[in-house]
């Protein structure tokens, strides 16, 4: 396999899993001195479950990549609405921070989609 077609197949797995772990960061707010353990472990889990989510769908999308590249993309369209409207109805943030944040925590998912679409494409096109 050409190294092009390596980093095609890879790129997508390697930034889905830096993604879930940058999510997975924000979990961390489920720590607080005023809670006691289990609290803020049952917190902790709590706020891991769309991590939980986004590792359920690279699991499919390694395997399928196809299946898994519209599981992405649909995932990061849903959340880039979600994070939008919660910034800017919830939290009132202007439209442009509320874009930016938009950018910053959903789009690279739909990237993630569109990466595993493309790199199904460039082993079917091989295989034939």
């Amino acid at each position: 396999m050409k190294k092009s077609n390596q980093f095609i197949r890879w790129a997508p797995r390697i930034l889905c899993i830096f993604m879930i772990l940058f999510i997975s960061m924000f979990a961390l707010d489920a720590f607080a001195p005023e809670l006691t353990f289990w609290q803020q472990i049952g917190g902790f889990l709590i706020h891991l479950i769309p991590s939980y989510i986004l590792i359920a769908a690279l699991a499919i999308a390694w395997k399928r990549e196809y299946i898994g590249g519209w599981i992405f993309t649909v995932l990061g369209i849903l959340f880039s609405i979600a994070v939008f409207l919660i910034n800017f109805n919830r939290n009132h943030f202007s439209a442009g921070q509320s874009l930016m944040n938009m950018f910053i925590v959903a789009i690279p998912f739909i990237a993630v989609g569109l990466l595993f679409l493309w790199s199904y494409r460039v082993k079917k096109t091989n295989s034939e």
